[in-house]
């Protein structure tokens, strides 16, 4: 699923203090790094930090977190129940491993529309600018083409500072190219330490229902998002969007590196 990979560390015992947790994701300088504690044979609970905070809920990392479990053994093919700060959520284990996110809803329109452009370099979208949450909120930003989305250039300081004020992750830029692909997307989270990221589970799902609101996709089908191009590390994300509205998302994965720490 992810061109970049996300840092997964399956703990002995219960979770170290926030602090160490927090250093050694800074350390390891993943956009994201899962710890995972084991509380029964289906039953984790995983928490997640950036370089430079802890968050809800990383869609990634939760896929290369029971994608490793399932690798390594430790889970079957079959549902896992994950305890996150968003919820309590299932993942579907297995070789493509597909995670429950949380309820989707629209948190608000973006009301300056204008100065978000200004920041991102773009022009002002002829589709609605929202902000939705499957987890962590983002905002869904339409562009027109695919030399657009490329050529998106945001000012990471102004738009760390737009998404403080707004309280959200960041901004999901993504065009529809008509190619086989759902859409193609970019997310940029400068306020969390991450300017770009090349795959973002919570954003694409958040996406799959702002796709879903405007009619542009049906309830009940699977939806394939191309992110990472510009970064030269493409990622595909796939999400369901079930009849009852639940939305999950998933991909494969695979061990790149691992070692032991030692603390």
């Amino acid at each position: 699923m992810a061109a970049i990979p996300p840092g997964v560390v399956l703990l002995d015992n219960d979770f170290p203090p926030d602090r160490l947790m927090q250093q050694v994701a800074a350390e390891l300088r993943y956009s994201e790094t899962a710890f995972v504690r084991q509380d029964g044979a289906d039953e984790f609970t995983v928490r997640y930090f950036t370089p430079l905070s802890e968050v809800d809920l990383c869609g990634h990392a939760t896929i290369a977190t029971f994608g490793l479990l399932w690798q390594l053994g430790k889970v079957g093919d079959w549902v896992c129940l994950n305890h996150t700060l968003a919820g309590d959520l299932e993942v579907m284990a297995g070789e493509r491993v597909m995670m429950q996110m949380a309820a989707p809803k629209m948190v608000g329109a973006v009301v300056d529309v204008e100065r978000l452009c200004r920041i991102m370099q773009c022009v002002v979208p002829l589709m609605p600018v929202e902000i939705i949450s499957t987890g962590l909120p983002d905002i869904m930003l339409p562009v027109q083409s695919l030399e657009e989305l490329a050529a998106l250039n945001p000012d990471m300081a102004t738009l760390a500072e737009l998404s403080r004020e707004l309280e959200v992750v960041g901004v999901h830029a993504f065009v529809q190219a008509g190619d086989g692909y759902t859409a193609h997307v970019r997310n940029f989270a400068p306020l969390y330490g991450v300017d770009e990221e090349s795959a973002t589970g919570t954003a694409n799902a958040a996406l799959t229902h702002y796709l879903q609101r405007q009619g542009l996709i049906q309830q009940g089908g699977e939806c394939s998002f191309l992110q990472g191009e510009k970064m030269g590390r493409p990622s595909v994300v796939e999400t369901l969007l079930r009849p009852d509205g639940a939305i999950y998302v998933g991909g494969k994965c695979r061990i790149v590196a691992k070692g032991e720490l030692l603390v």
